[in-house]
């Protein structure tokens, strides 16, 4: 028997997988967390809690699993992409970390584009730079807290932190370092040139290595906090979008997945560096070795449901949600929501877009306004599938993943809306499971990536085929839904300027 442990460092909570290299999954806790919002338009979290939340959930295992924790062979990391962490040269966060969804860096965004073309970060980057990515993030530090850069020794993105805790070491890989727009995606190193143009310290750029690259060895100390054997291998590990992907067995071409997450993405596998040349998808290294992985993202999926939840109807569960939801009809008789909280990615690349219920009348109640956040949630990621689909990326299947697929009505609202059938998969912690595949992978416990997708991952039989009945309730609301933005976009401005 060998067992390799799987940490995912989320938004909203960090969990962490037990898996027996034989056996499969042996065990899941996870620990949840809030985001600080100081600020209208900040989004923070502090890495401290990262990490004692990360001590807790692994105390959590090793008492359900005391003998197969004891066993660990080797650790393997995902987390939430593009966040800014700022440490010192013993390892200290300097100040909190900025996360993806904080868009305060709009003048340093306005810095990027005078000193930058779009044709020139589709090169570099394959990305559009955007608020809540590290690059904006740093220079927002430099300009508004250079005391806190004075300090700084090292960036991270947020898992690269954790790992740092438990190995002694600082370190990040090509997945993660692509996602903060200060990395050339297809030299799969730091893009240097533009560093110095906007008088960034080199010393800062920690060692990139590939997610199945061994970074280092669990410390003395680190054991003693977390009961880990020491000297234990740790491999880079992944942004959580590759690693979810692996845990939703796509590692190669020919897959879709769909994510409801905090965030929502429709994201595939590619061979090569290929992106959007109007810059509204995202592109970034794979934990595959030598491949990409291409996606459209819209910022507030899950955490639309969540703020419906408790902040408009203040209920207690997500089961409410969906009886109540499943009486509304298709289309929620006319009323449509706009998901766009905290500004939109794909396809608008807004950080001013705002979200909005439209068509409200009487007759409607709580169950319509909770199915129009679904159906607007999933048009929004249907705007990411017909982008990708311009690119030439497309799929007859998609695999649903995140809290969204443990939810029926969803599943076959996805399905009518991106009219392709959806399968699920029947583990739940798939961005878990992706980093315990990576560990074994990087250590040789598993031949290959193919391997471990094949043993693990296990979809669930059913297939939910679109309902051709209601692709005329759904193509009048994505049509609906997709004017909105453009038809209020200017009454924002407006209201923008006397606010």
């Amino acid at each position: 028997m060998a067992v390799v442990l799987g940490i995912d460092l989320g938004t909203s909570s960090v969990k962490a997988m037990l898996l027996d290299t034989k056996e499969g999954p042996l065990a899941v806790r996870a620990k949840g967390y809030g985001v600080d919002i100081p600020a209208p338009g900040f989004a923070q979290q502090a890495p401290e809690v990262w990490w004692a939340s990360l001590k807790e959930v692994l105390g959590g295992l090793q008492e359900v699993r005391p003998k197969e924790y004891g066993a660990v062979a080797a650790v393997g990391y995902s987390g939430q992409m593009h966040g800014l962490v700022l440490a010192d040269a013993a390892g200290t966060a300097v100040r909190p970390a900025i996360i993806w969804l904080d868009q305060r860096s709009k003048r340093q965004m306005e810095e990027i584009y005078r000193k930058m073309t779009e044709e020139e970060m589709g090169a570099v980057f394959c990305n559009r730079v955007s608020s809540g990515f590290a690059f904006p993030s740093l220079l927002w530090v430099k300009e508004e807290e250079p005391e806190a850069l004075e300090k700084a020794a090292y960036l991270f993105c947020p898992k690269d932190y954790l790992r740092m805790k438990m190995i002694g070491q600082a370190g990040t890989e090509v997945v993660d370092a692509s996602s903060t727009c200060m990395f050339s995606t297809p030299d799969r190193d730091w893009a240097w040139n533009i560093i110095e143009r906007f008088g960034l310290p080199r010393k800062l750029f920690p060692t990139v290595g590939e997610p199945l690259q061994i970074a280092g060895t669990v410390t003395r100390a680190c054991a003693r906090e977390t009961g880990l054997p020491e000297g234990i291998p740790v491999i880079y590990g992944s942004g959580d979008q590759p690693a979810q992907s692996i845990g939703n067995g796509v590692c190669r071409e020919g897959w879709l997945v769909s994510n409801i997450g905090t965030g929502g993405q429709i994201s595939a596998f590619v061979q090569d560096p290929v992106y959007d040349k109007k810059l509204r998808t995202n592109t970034y290294c794979h934990a595959a070795p030598g491949g990409y992985t291409m996606l459209g993202a819209t910022l507030c999926a899950g955490k639309s449901m969540g703020w419906a939840k408790d902040e408009l109807f203040h209920l207690e569960g997500y089961g409410q949600i969906n009886e109540e939801a499943a009486l509304a009809p298709a289309g929620a008789e006319g009323l449509v929501y706009l998901p766009y909280l905290a500004g939109e990615r794909t396809p608008h690349m807004d950080p001013d877009a705002q979200g909005m219920f439209f068509g409200i009348r009487l007759g409607q109640g709580r169950g319509h306004f909770l199915r129009a956040v679904m159906e607007g949630v999933t048009y929004s990621l249907r705007d990411c599938l017909e982008v990708m689909q311009e690119a030439g990326i497309d799929a007859q299947t998609v695999i649903a993943s995140g809290g969204g697929a443990s939810s029926g009505l969803w599943l076959q609202m996805q399905a009518d809306i991106l009219q392709k059938p959806v399968r699920a998969c029947m583990v739940k912690e798939q961005a878990c499971l992706g980093a315990c595949i990576l560990a074994g992978v990087g250590t040789g416990l598993l031949s290959s990536l193919q391997e471990g997708c094949e043993r693990f991952v296990r979809l669930d039989s059913r297939v939910y085929e679109p309902d051709v009945g209601k692709f005329g309730v759904y193509e009048e609301g994505y049509r609906t839904f997709r004017e909105l933005y453009q038809r209020t976009k200017g009454l924002r401005a407006c209201l923008n300027i006397h606010s």
